[in-house]
């Protein structure tokens, strides 16, 4: 069980790196768009600050404080979801990409989510 435990840490990490890696791609091409600089930024600020949370979070000093490195992660997840939403309503070229990433940090926010309400013992 640990062992589960331990590997699904890891492969969450490298889930999270990636989806970092491919809101940046995508804010590539958001900021073709001078009128939508300001979207990328903030995208690219909430995109990576899900898993800056998540690795913070392994230096805490105590239970609470990584309670509170979860639950920074959780709501940079759900701000994440409105710059998603966002550049799929203004980019009509983007929306695959864009449609996808919001299905993986719907994914992550439900996951990250998940362990919040068991860390305060509601599930």
């Amino acid at each position: 069980m640990q062992n589960d435990n331990a590997k699904f840490k890891i492969e969450f990490n490298k889930r999270l790196i990636r989806f970092s890696l491919e809101a940046i791609k995508l804010c590539q091409e958001v900021r073709k768009d001078r009128n939508l600089w300001t979207l990328a930024d903030q995208l690219i600020r909430s995109a990576t600050s899900i898993g800056a949370n998540v690795t913070e979070a392994k230096a805490s000093s105590s239970k609470l404080d990584y309670l509170k490195f979860f639950q920074i992660a959780l709501k940079s997840a759900n701000e994440t979801k409105y710059w998603l939403i966002l550049v799929y309503e203004s980019s009509p070229n983007l929306k695959k990409q864009s449609d996808q990433l919001l299905k993986e940090v719907e994914e992550i926010a439900n996951i990250i989510g998940s362990a919040v309400l068991t860390m305060k013992g509601k599930k």
